[in-house]
């Protein structure tokens, strides 16, 4: 919820944006943080079954272990570098709205 009432005046809709004080700053952080965590976890659900892909592969002898093995640390760099710019990128933000 981010605290926003519109109302409409004929074919205008107005939104007041009320002013940002330090309680509310924090609150938009904390949104912030959760929305940078629910990434990360998007991100290690998408590793997860692509790892469970290759495992698939590997049953049916598509390709051999250490083209699994090799491809699941692809993958954990790929999932690695994405969570660090995910990091990186709330941190970012959380500063800068916590900048008066």
């Amino acid at each position: 919820d981010l605290g926003l009432n519109p109302s409409t005046a004929g074919n205008v809709i107005r939104v007041p944006m009320p002013m940002l004080t330090e309680e509310r700053r924090r609150d938009l952080v904390k949104v912030v943080r959760q929305e940078g965590e629910n990434a990360k976890v998007a991100i290690r659900n998408i590793r997860r079954d692509a790892n469970g892909d290759f495992k698939t592969l590997l049953k049916e002898k598509q390709i051999s272990e250490d083209e699994e093995r090799r491809a699941e640390e692809a993958m954990q760099k790929l999932t690695d570098s994405f969570v660090a710019k995910v990091d990186a990128l709330v941190e970012a933000k959380a500063k800068e709205l916590m900048e008066v």
